[in-house]
């Protein structure tokens, strides 16, 4: 199992980016995919997650409203709409996936992945 994110960059407060997050590996869609992100010094945060089986997606309060998870399941793609971004939202972002835990409202508050892809650097200037 792969996960690969990538579509982070340094964007003015107030723009717009994609990231996306290529699975390999996996033998069925009964997992569940999460966007998390660490700001330097916090602890990881869950952004978005979904259950691949059944679409559903769940949001952190920070970026509701401004935030879209989405998914290509024929190309194994997930993708990050980040509109409207704020200083605040500046962190690495990982793609993580879980096996054994498919609930996207668990996974968003525990961060509980057991597969992760490498980070990709989002930074927003004020």
């Amino acid at each position: 199992v792969q996960l690969q994110a990538s579509g982070g960059g340094l964007v003015q407060a107030g723009g717009s980016l994609r990231l996306s997050c290529v699975a390999s590996g996996f033998n069925s869609d009964n997992y569940a995919i999460c966007w998390v992100r660490q700001a330097p010094g916090q602890k990881r945060e869950g952004v978005a997650c979904m259950s691949r089986r059944d679409g559903s997606t769940t949001y952190a309060d920070s970026v509701k409203g401004r935030f879209t998870m989405s998914s290509d399941n024929a190309k194994n793609m997930m993708y990050l709409q980040m509109n409207s971004l704020k200083p605040a939202d500046t962190a690495v972002y990982y793609c993580g996936a879980s096996l054994w835990t498919r609930n996207p409202v668990v996974l968003l508050s525990t961060v509980a992945l057991d597969q992760w892809s490498q980070g990709t650097q989002v930074t927003v200037s004020s």
